[in-house]
């Protein structure tokens, strides 16, 4: 009876990691997929003519432009 008890004991300490994973809910299941469908679908020709309207930019950007001296000048032969 007493091995019983201790199997019993390590099975429920074993399980209360996944306990608190779920945070104390219960899952729901595919209930948390109806809410996904409620948020607006993005347009793809929405999305295109969006890219289309960012300017270009004059001069290309260098991240590192700070972190290293700029190049010197090359000298002529």
């Amino acid at each position: 009876m007493r091995k019983l008890t201790v199997a019993a004991a390590v099975l429920a300490l074993m399980a209360m990691p996944a306990y608190a994973q779920m945070g104390g809910k219960r899952h729901r299941g595919d209930a948390a997929g109806s809410k996904q469908d409620s948020k607006p679908k993005v347009d793809e020709k929405a999305y295109k003519a969006a890219l289309e309207r960012i300017p270009e930019p004059k001069e290309k950007y260098d991240p590192w432009g700070v972190a290293r001296p700029t190049e010197p000048a090359k000298k002529s032969k």
